[in-house]
């Protein structure tokens, strides 16, 4: 088993908690058709990213503003088909609540209700796009999810399933365990580790109060 000593899992949402994939590639198509774009052009910039960081690339001309709403309101609307990803739950309860959190791209609206239609536990920490300036993979992200833990990039380990969260974590200073749930294991090759499913993870809260963890699979 290879193991991760840190204080604390950084988690990405979409992907790697969440099963969001057919709702996210419902609403998105209903835009592009919408607007006039091509789906299979966006989706390839899409992935991982802010859905305004890649309104922003796709379709600058438009108003980026009314078109994020839309996308909001369509995804906040389709929420109730995401699924919970198979192992996460177990994950996550069996994980003291002050030992991970969440960071998405997703926006704080639709993240909480993700979350809840997974019947998936709310973390104390939730980190949202509306949170930050900068997207994955900019490192901005999970350096805010650290920081509102009271960590040290060094001290966390990040789960992730995207290339571009994978990047940001790893600017960011931190371990990176990849799910190969949204990509190859060969373009997550950054990460630490790749495993193709959550239920490979073991995660043990050390008895020697340090409060750290050991985290492997």
């Amino acid at each position: 088993m290879t193991q991760f000593e840190c204080k604390a899992i950084l988690f990405d949402l979409d992907g790697t908690l969440v099963d969001s994939t057919a709702s996210v590639e419902r609403c998105w198509r209903r835009w592009t058709e919408r607007v006039g774009l091509d789906f299979a052009s966006v989706m390839a910039i899409a992935h991982g990213r802010p859905a305004a960081e890649s309104l922003q690339a796709a379709a600058p001309h438009l108003q980026l503003a009314v078109e994020a709403a839309w996308l909001e309101d369509a995804e906040a609307t389709d929420a109730h088909t995401v699924e919970v990803v198979d192992g996460a739950h177990d994950l996550l309860t069996m994980l003291p609540a002050d030992k991970w959190c969440i960071v998405t791209s997703g926006t704080d609206r639709l993240a909480r209700a993700r979350i809840f239609h997974a019947g998936l536990p709310l973390p104390d920490v939730l980190v949202t796009a509306d949170d930050v300036t900068h997207g994955k993979p900019n490192p901005e992200p999970y350096l805010v999810g650290a920081q509102r833990m009271g960590l040290l990039p060094p001290d966390c380990l990040v789960i992730e399933d995207s290339v571009a969260g994978v990047a940001s974590a790893r600017t960011a200073g931190m371990r990176v365990i990849a799910v190969s749930s949204t990509h190859s294991p060969a373009a997550l090759h950054e990460a630490d580790m790749v495993i193709n499913s959550l239920r490979h993870l073991q995660a043990v809260v050390s008895l020697n109060g340090t409060g750290k963890m050991l985290v492997g699979a």
